[in-house]
């Protein structure tokens, strides 16, 4: 059995992409921090869909907590690993910089940028000692644009993407690829209080993108038809910026 982790993958693009990957023959570990029903939830969808999953719940920004559970799944597991990963986890806490208090910078910066690295160095070894492995990273368009009122969210992404564009360097030689897809709009709960009628004049394709597109490019990474691809950030934003 193959297995791929999925990190926030209870809704919106992370639930998308969870549901996708079974398509490649993954079981797919669905991780959640709280919301239990959202994650079973998906659980459906992939059962749905034909395959199989489980749920693995950790706060992505506790490294503590990342340690012990990966661990222990590998334990459980000791003829397996985990071959893909997808960095799903993010949250946003937009506020003008003038008006950011420590709280809004550090906890971004702690699930977006903390959480790759906790949970990418969990499964890193494994990866390299198969000699296999695909990490994809979901960046943002505010990580190489940057987006106002977004400082925190903005380095957190941009961080992530220099992360992806330096470690791809240190592991190609092991089979490992490590690239990032950096979405625009798409119609998830983090957009929901954006105006779309407003927003949708701005981007070429006149609107926001679907969880399953970007679904449909972390797939494309995560399969054999990207091997000798590696390093790049692959933006999915209607030509909002390119």
């Amino acid at each position: 059995m193959k297995y791929a982790l999925v990190t926030g993958g209870s809704r919106g693009i992370g639930r998308a992409i969870s549901v996708k990957l079974v398509t490649l023959g993954y079981h797919v570990l669905v991780n959640f921090k709280s919301n239990r029903e959202e994650a079973g939830r998906t659980l459906e969808l992939i059962a749905e869909a034909g395959g199989t999953g489980e749920l693995i719940q950790f706060n992505v920004s506790d490294s503590q907590q990342v340690d012990a559970v990966i661990n222990k799944w590998s334990e459980e597991h000791k003829e397996d690993y985990i071959e893909v990963l997808v960095n799903n986890a993010g949250i946003r806490k937009d506020i003008l910089m003038m008006w950011m208090e420590n709280k809004h910078w550090r906890d971004v910066l702690d699930t977006n940028l903390d959480g790759f690295f906790y949970v990418t160095r969990a499964l890193l070894k494994n990866m390299l000692v198969n000699r296999f492995g695909r990490i994809i990273n979901i960046v943002s368009l505010s990580g190489i644009k940057g987006l106002p009122g977004q400082v925190n969210y903005s380095a957190a992404k941009a961080a992530v993407i220099g992360a992806t564009k330096a470690l791809a360097q240190e592991i190609g030689k092991k089979n490992v690829t490590v690239n990032a897809v950096a979405p625009g709009f798409i119609k998830t709960d983090m957009t929901k209080d954006l105006n779309e009628n407003d927003l949708k004049n701005m981007i070429p394709l006149n609107r926001f993108g679907s969880p399953e597109e970007v679904a449909e490019v972390v797939c494309f990474l995560a399969s054999g038809k990207s091997s000798y691809i590696t390093g790049e950030v692959i933006s999915v934003n209607g030509g909002l910026y390119t």
